[in-house]
């Protein structure tokens, strides 16, 4: 799947996802903390990150090579767990394995090229995709809240309490 349908698919999926929800005070309960931990991973690695300028090794990036998408993956796995709809947990997961591995290689590409010897050494000691516990590589990056701002992730945190509140609504309607 081309990788510049990522985004509006995923907006389409939003959509969708609202529509299929179910929630219930417990599965708002369950899912929305991880929610939150998505996007705090989420906030963290884009504090760090200056794309296509350096690479970024430290903080999350010193954990795994692709911390925004395992942010986004907790994000979306939360989301579902508290829509308590199968139906979006199996939409969630078809969109993840259309997007996510084939943009992580092209990234992976793209950087491999741009940072010949910094990611040579960087991947050998940072997994692709699942965190290791403690921090490997060169850790040279450092947060910013400045990068959040550049990278507009203050979008994705604003609009989380919006998300939440809807699915709120929703399962108030789902009950009448």
């Amino acid at each position: 799947m081309p990788s510049r349908l990522r985004v509006p698919l995923g907006w389409a999926l939003g959509l969708v996802v609202v529509y299929l929800a179910r929630p219930t005070l417990r599965s708002l309960a369950v899912g929305l903390p991880l929610v939150a931990l998505g996007e705090i991973v989420r906030l963290w690695a884009s504090g760090h990150i200056e794309k296509t300028q350096v690479l970024a090794t430290g903080g999350p990036y010193a954990h795994s090579r692709n911390p925004l998408y395992v942010g986004s993956v907790l994000l979306a796995l939360g989301l579902a767990l508290a829509t308590a709809s199968l139906w979006v947990a199996g939409a969630v997961v078809v969109y993840f394995a259309a997007f996510y591995p084939s943009v992580m290689r092209e990234e992976a590409h793209f950087l491999r090229r741009k940072f010949p010897s910094e990611y040579r050494d960087w991947e050998a000691a940072v997994p692709v995709f699942l965190p290791r516990p403690t921090p490997g590589g060169p850790r040279t990056s450092r947060f910013s809240w400045a990068r959040v701002r550049a990278n507009k992730e203050w979008r994705t945190a604003a609009a989380l309490p919006v998300v939440a509140a809807l699915l709120w609504a929703r399962g108030l309607l789902a009950e009448s």
